[in-house]
């Protein structure tokens, strides 16, 4: 039997299975057996159930080997999620409901968030060393002016090309979101999260990370 819903298949397959369960009693050697889009929605969570740990532990050490730090790394970590609250907001616009597609989008914006936010994170690193250099050279120690002073002059540097990016992005992505043709339902649900996140990932970059290393090294220069 086929049946064809407006609902989240999951939602209507586990409403019927109960119903079927409660009111239908099968007799032996008869079988009951749910497939279609509901048996490959099924297969592709138990993928995910695997891979997105898999994903989440490579970033994870390739953040680290790109910084070298626990610390940086745990502040692009700890970030990026907030790069996901503009990728929520399209979805509960446009009235998409949670799937794979979307599960593949969000993976996909993680990532470029976490690229971006590595790349912030180097700005300011290197522009909070060059203040040091110049504080030691000058025979004192380094100040949280010095350290303001060089978050503002690293987020700076970055502003340009993260828009760039964006803006980039964006753009590209556009055309599918408007698509009609055949695929279009599953690529629209793949460039949505991608095309919301990029916007709050802009102030995750932009404003969210520099106050975060500002608290940390902050902390740090406190305490030494």
């Amino acid at each position: 039997m086929f049946v064809d819903t407006d609902r989240p298949i999951a939602d209507y397959a586990a409403d019927a299975r109960r119903v079927v369960d409660a009111e239908v009693s099968l007799p032996s050697g008869v079988r009951l057996e749910w497939v279609g889009q509901l048996k490959s929605l099924e297969r592709a969570k138990k993928r995910l159930t695997l891979l997105v740990p898999v994903t989440l532990m490579l970033v994870l050490l390739l953040l680290y080997f790109s910084t070298q730090s626990v610390v940086e790394t745990a502040i692009v970590i700890l970030a990026v999620p907030f790069s996901l609250i503009g990728a929520v907001w399209l979805l509960y616009l446009l009235d998409y409901d949670l799937s794979i597609a979307v599960a593949v989008g969000f993976i996909a914006l993680a990532g470029v968030a976490a690229e971006t936010g590595v790349v912030m994170v180097m700005y300011l690193e290197h522009a909070w060393a060059d203040r040091r250099r110049s504080a030691e050279a000058e025979g004192r120690t380094p100040t949280r002016r010095d350290l303001r002073e060089a978050i503002v002059e690293g987020a700076l540097l970055r502003l340009r090309p993260k828009l760039m990016t964006v803006i980039t992005i964006i753009v590209g992505l556009l055309p599918i979101m408007w698509g009609s043709g055949t695929g279009s339902e599953v690529m629209r649900r793949i460039a949505a999260p991608m095309v919301g996140g990029m916007v709050s990932a802009t102030v995750l970059t932009l404003v969210i990370l520099p106050s975060m290393y500002l608290i940390v090294n902050g902390w740090r220069l406190q305490k030494a």
